[in-house]
């Protein structure tokens, strides 16, 4: 049997010296110059097998389809990842890392210098439903590193980071963390509407905390915008109902004894002590949720706010009142845990000074 191609010139030779068969799907429909190199397909030769009449196409700057017609998604997010990965040839004298193949092995761990799918692409492809539809979409972002030279072209939008997130494998592509992806994508949305529906998704099923994105919004300096500060407080209130429904979780399934939920504390004739999401008179021994922001993320308004908590709590201990500090993050990873820090801190109350006397109030 006859292994050779005749091309749109008439030369002959083997068009693909190394079998095809390692490729399966879109591996085998889209590739890079590069990998028709490796093939045994020269530039010249692409070029003609593109040309009018052609069996294939070019997509994008170094990148081919091996088919007419339009790519199907899964297509344009490989050409997408395809054309993100291209080197200039001098590259390797700068000391540049080669990047990650867009078909890496299923499990293969990417590095930190791989290119990866953001924004609304990597949210749909992380099952959100308040994305749209990759079909739906005019353009896919890609994260590099800052220092790559690489214009945005076609349906490739570039989007450069300082330093890149580890990314990780969705459908077998590199794909950014939820948060940063998020970040991503609200940098380029106006509709309130759609940011507000798209963060309350993240943290309600359980995609990411609300302190991931609150960190990676004020890192793509995006909370001075306010339709995206409005969709944050509606965030962090989702994030606030996630945490007290784990945290009533925490106490039915693991057998301790029922609190009073969502109190205030005053001293009798005296001044406020503040609120608790959970306590145990009986033992002087409270549990207060932690849905702030992070630090790097907060305003002077919320500064004062965590310095009036720190206070709150410091009062609470000089009046023997044990306050135990749960976070979204403690009470989602390690529920179990945080069960046995308030049992421990239940059963050590026999063994404190009596409390100072409090009036019990709810909130």
């Amino acid at each position: 049997m006859n292994n050779s191609s005749t091309s749109c010139g008439g030369e002959t030779s083997p068009l693909f010296p190394r079998p095809l068969s390692h490729l399966t799907g879109a591996q085998r429909r889209v590739l890079s110059a590069a990998q028709l190199r490796e093939h045994g397909v020269s530039a010249a030769r692409a070029a003609a097998r593109c040309g009018p009449g052609g069996p294939w196409q070019q997509f994008l700057p170094g990148v081919f389809l091996l088919h007419q017609g339009p790519p199907t998604s899964e297509e344009r997010l490989r050409g997408a990842l395809l054309y993100a990965e291209r080197r200039p040839a001098s590259g390797a004298a700068r000391g540049e890392v080669p990047a990650q193949p867009a078909d890496r092995p299923a499990g293969a761990r990417p590095s930190r210098d791989t290119a990866m799918i953001t924004g609304l692409a990597a949210l749909t492809l992380h099952g959100f439903s308040s994305a749209p539809a990759l079909t739906a979409l005019d353009h896919i972002d890609v994260l590099l590193p800052r220092t790559r030279r690489l214009r945005s072209t076609g349906c490739v939008r570039i989007v450069r980071a300082h330093a890149l997130p580890a990314a990780e494998q969705v459908t077998g592509l590199p794909v950014a963390p939820v948060a940063r992806a998020l970040a991503d994508a609200v940098a380029g949305l106006t509709d309130p509407a759609a940011v507000r529906r798209m963060l309350t998704e993240a943290v309600r099923y359980g995609h990411c905390e609300p302190a991931a994105v609150v960190r990676e919004l004020s890192q793509a300096r995006l909370l001075s915008r306010p339709h995206v500060v409005d969709a944050v407080e509606s965030l962090l209130a989702a994030g606030r109902a996630l945490a007290e429904g784990r945290l009533y979780e925490m106490v039915r399934a693991h057998g301790l004894p029922e609190p009073v939920w969502n109190v205030d504390l005053r001293l009798p004739g005296g001044p406020h002590l503040g609120g608790l999401d959970a306590y145990w008179p009986d033992h002087a021994v409270a549990v207060e949720l932690d849905t702030r922001a992070p630090r790097h993320g907060r305003t002077p308004e919320d500064e004062a706010e965590w310095s009036e908590c720190a206070r709150k709590r410091e009062h609470l201990e000089r009046l023997g009142i044990t306050v135990v500090h749960l976070t979204p993050r403690k009470l989602r990873d390690s529920l179990e845990l945080q069960a046995t820090v308030v049992r421990t801190a239940l059963l050590a109350s026999a063994d404190r000074e009596p409390p100072a006397r409090v009036i019990v109030l709810p909130r």
